[in-house]
């Protein structure tokens, strides 16, 4: 296949490797089978065990989190879909705006409560004493409401053009002011991109920083919960770093390769690793759970003592009968 008509495949949005395209279908099938009954699992026990709406601690932002990963599973299969039919997204302009629509409002979402979890353990730990607005509203439901309002005007500008495809900054013979205009909106979809994803890292470096330093500055205490408490901050470095930044900077070298107007093998090379890093992002959607969740010594005895009773060993956590969890008031936090 030769250059130019690679290069029209890939403004077209169209797979120059299906056979390539087909093992990312493969691995969002196998991500989704995994995921899907971990995630409903988690979320049957915030809401039928521990009732996370009348929870003191995190389980408001957990739950949130745990509901942004399902729904952004429900849109894994259509784009298995489409890789299969060697397309890059649906050719329905509807159902393309629509995966874009729920694919980066509930990966933002997921990226969001992940960030404000993060901040508010940074606080529970670096500064314990101290008052904050976080702490004061997180246990009302409407903070997790309006996180997700704010996330509507940021989703939005990637449905303004074929995201999907990855065609920013295209390269056409164009009236001035409509070139103008088409640049503007590429750039500005692309900051959102870049936005949702450098902002909670620089955020999440500095908390787990702040966090590791402040507990191995510790003597007094449980050295195990201390081991524990910075193998989840650090645990949620990798995931994030895991996920999300080779996306973040195959994006980048992929607009420099478009910008610069490199020879289109190049652009097509980049554009199949943007397309297959982002497919590793939703990785984040089988990851959380066990980070966030499992990471807790009293959620994993519950989720074992409900889903797997036979792997329980050694005596079990209490629990309370309402709730689900411990009925020690002193040890009733999950996360």
């Amino acid at each position: 296949m030769g250059n130019n008509s690679a290069y029209q495949l890939i403004e077209d949005c169209n797979a120059t490797n299906k056979a390539l395209y087909k093992f990312y279908a493969a691995v969002m099938i196998v991500i989704f089978i995994l995921a899907l009954p971990l995630n409903a699992s988690v979320l049957h026990l915030f809401i039928f065990k521990l009732k996370f709406w009348k929870s003191n601690t995190n389980n408001i932002f957990l739950f949130n989190l745990v509901v942004a990963d399902i729904l952004l599973l429900f849109c894994l299969p259509i784009k298995a879909y489409n890789f299969i039919e060697g397309e890059r997204r649906s050719s329905n302009d509807v159902v393309c705006k629509a995966m874009l629509f729920m694919l980066f409002l509930n990966r933002g979402a997921s990226i969001a409560f992940l960030t404000v979890t993060s901040i508010d353990r940074y606080f529970n730990v670096v500064h314990p004493g101290r008052k904050n607005l976080l702490r004061a509203i997180k246990k009302s439901p409407q903070i997790s409401i309006i996180i997700w309002l704010l996330l509507l005007p940021l989703t939005i500008p990637t449905m303004l053009q074929n995201f999907d495809c990855c065609n920013s900054h295209k390269s056409e013979d164009e009236p001035k002011n409509d070139a103008l205009i088409k640049d503007v909106v590429d750039s500005v979809r692309e900051a959102v991109f870049f936005t949702q994803i450098i902002i909670p890292f620089i955020i999440l470096v500095y908390c787990t920083v702040r966090i590791v330093n402040r507990l191995r500055k510790k003597t007094v205490g449980d050295k195990t919960k201390l081991r524990r408490a910075v193998f989840l901050v650090t645990s949620v470095m990798v995931v994030f770093s895991f996920c999300f930044l080779p996306c973040t900077i195959a994006r980048v070298v992929l607009l420099v390769v478009r910008v610069k107007e490199l020879a289109e093998v190049y652009q097509d090379k980049a554009a199949v690793a943007f397309d297959g890093l982002m497919v590793l992002s939703y990785m984040d959607c089988l990851l959380d759970p066990l980070v966030y969740c499992f990471c807790s010594t009293k959620f994993k005895a519950l989720y074992l003592t409900n889903y797997f009773p036979f792997l329980q060993k050694g005596i079990q956590v209490p629990l309370d009968s309402s709730t689900g969890q411990n009925s020690h008031p002193a040890r009733s936090h999950v996360i």
